[in-house]
């Protein structure tokens, strides 16, 4: 029994290398695109997803206790779409970072169509918000100028209309928004900054930033602990729910001060 059981992990280990060996041999320097899933993720002819560095688009999908169902935020649809456009059946040029896969074995990286940068096109047509995740920022600074000019232009997710209160943020858990409101306190600690818009920090809106991303706002020279504080700002990303909602914030770019 004891050498069936090592005959067999033998064989296990020996099919899991060759497997290992067949995707580390992969071009990535032209490899095709079999299937978009959404606005950032895709899926190529090996059936290697992949996962846009830099951008995050809006959800079709939302989880539930029982799976995940068909719920899309608004430009979700959009997203999906100019995605497949860009790049379905296409051969592509998929380029890396510092950190090439993510917690789902997704590969992490920059598309390219020819000349076209398809993670800065989706930000560009604002169907996307900048989404750096620390230590993939080779080209952050691009990916903050295609943001800032759908910004400008008011293009789709950066529509006027689309900016809420604070009070609003609970009814819009999952969507990519922007959020004005007045900075009440600054909080800091070891790990994080906390941007409180509201008394209860519980139940109030409230805007966090890793201390991974400090060094982001150093360059700027903004000093957390006081730059906002007491200011009218808007802040642009991902609504989600913890002590209460909330935006994690990764970048400068994401707060704008009003006043």
């Amino acid at each position: 029994m004891m050498r069936q059981i090592r005959l067999i992990a033998t064989l296990v280990a020996l099919f899991l290398a060759f497997l290992f060996s067949q995707s580390s041999c992969v071009d990535y320097r032209a490899v095709r695109v079999r299937a978009v899933i959404d606005g950032d993720t895709i899926i190529l002819n090996n059936n290697q997803k992949v996962r846009y560095i830099g951008i995050d688009t809006p959800e079709t999908m939302r989880k539930t206790e029982i799976g995940f169902e068909y719920s899309p935020k608004p430009f979700s649809e959009e997203a999906k779409e100019f995605n497949r456009r860009m790049v379905e059946g296409k051969i592509v040029r998929l380029e890396f970072d510092v950190v090439k896969k993510d917690k789902y074995n997704r590969l992490l990286a920059y598309c390219f169509v020819g000349d076209k940068f398809i993670n800065a096109e989706l930000l560009k047509n604002g169907l996307a918000m900048l989404y750096t995740f620390v230590p993939n920022i080779k080209y952050v600074d691009m990916l903050v100028g295609a943001q800032q000019e759908a910004r400008e232009k008011g293009l789709n997710l950066w529509q006027q209309n689309k900016i809420i209160a604070t009070s609003e943020a609970r009814d819009h858990l999952g969507e990519l928004i922007t959020v004005e409101g007045r900075v009440l306190k600054v909080k800091k600690t070891n790990s994080a900054v906390y941007l409180n818009f509201g008394r209860d920090y519980c139940k109030d809106f409230s805007a966090v930033i890793f201390s991974d991303y400090f060094n982001l706002f150093n360059e700027q020279k903004i000093n957390l602990e006081n730059y906002y504080q007491g200011k009218t700002v808007r802040v642009s990303g991902l609504i989600k729910e913890y002590h209460g909602p909330e935006i994690i914030v990764r970048h400068p770019s994401q707060i704008e001060i009003v006043d």
